[in-house]
């Protein structure tokens, strides 16, 4: 008996230690800043409270500017486009994203001063032989990546549409950022075949002669915003 109670005496001691241990586990696991679920929510309050939100800048829509340019065997023309909608987006007073949108309805013709020669071919430059303003009022450019190459200068990268084409297209541009105030300059050379504008193309058309109007025309952009 006296064996009997010696050893049911151990079992309850080695219970009662077996319990203490494991409290004492579970009572550093909660404290100790080194375990899975401590570091964790660690991370979630680090990530939480370091995470830095895009500045969004608005594109002026009445002082940003777009001109084109169009070259002939003859001569050449040029005109503007009215930006009509913009966002930038800045990282750590960086430019990262963006959009802005262009009103092909509102093409026009700047060198024709003879206001006959000026309406035909601002009609023309409306119709389906080039950008088809009633069945696509608008073209736009999305930014994808903005790589800093020198100072100011940076290469930008994205997607423009035309006429519901698409194609990616990188160019140089000069991005200036000075408080809440931002300018981007840019000058872009576009192929129009890609994007079925063919009239008078020598790429597809022959014995044109002086009638040919050359595939690349050139978009001078200046774009400027404001922080919100």
């Amino acid at each position: 008996m006296q064996y009997a109670a010696s050893f049911a005496s151990i079992g309850v001691i080695v219970i009662l230690i077996a319990y203490t241990v494991q409290s004492t586990v579970t009572q550093v696991n909660k404290l100790s800043p080194f375990t899975t679920g401590t570091v964790q929510h660690s991370n979630r309050l680090f990530n939480s409270s370091t995470a830095v939100k895009p500045t969004i800048f608005l594109v002026d829509k009445t002082n940003s500017t777009l001109t084109w340019t169009a070259r002939k065997v003859s001569g050449q023309h040029t005109g503007n486009i009215r930006i009509s909608d913009g966002t930038l987006e800045l990282d750590n007073n960086q430019l990262q994203r963006g959009s802005f949108e262009l009103d092909t309805r509102s093409i026009t013709v700047t060198d024709l001063k003879d206001a006959d020669s000026n309406a035909r071919l601002t009609g023309h430059l409306k119709s389906d032989d080039f950008f088809a303003v009633e069945k696509f009022p608008a073209a736009n450019f999305t930014i994808n990546s903005v790589t800093p190459v020198s100072g100011n200068q940076h290469k930008v990268t994205g997607k423009l549409t035309i006429k519901g084409i698409t194609h990616d297209i990188s160019f140089p541009a000069t991005v200036t950022i000075n408080g809440s105030k931002l300018s981007a300059k840019a000058l872009v050379k576009i192929d129009r075949t890609r994007y079925d504008i063919k009239f008078r193309s020598k790429s597809f058309f022959e014995n044109l002669g002086d009638k040919a109007i050359y595939d690349d025309f050139d978009l001078d952009i200046t774009l400027l915003a404001s922080a919100q």
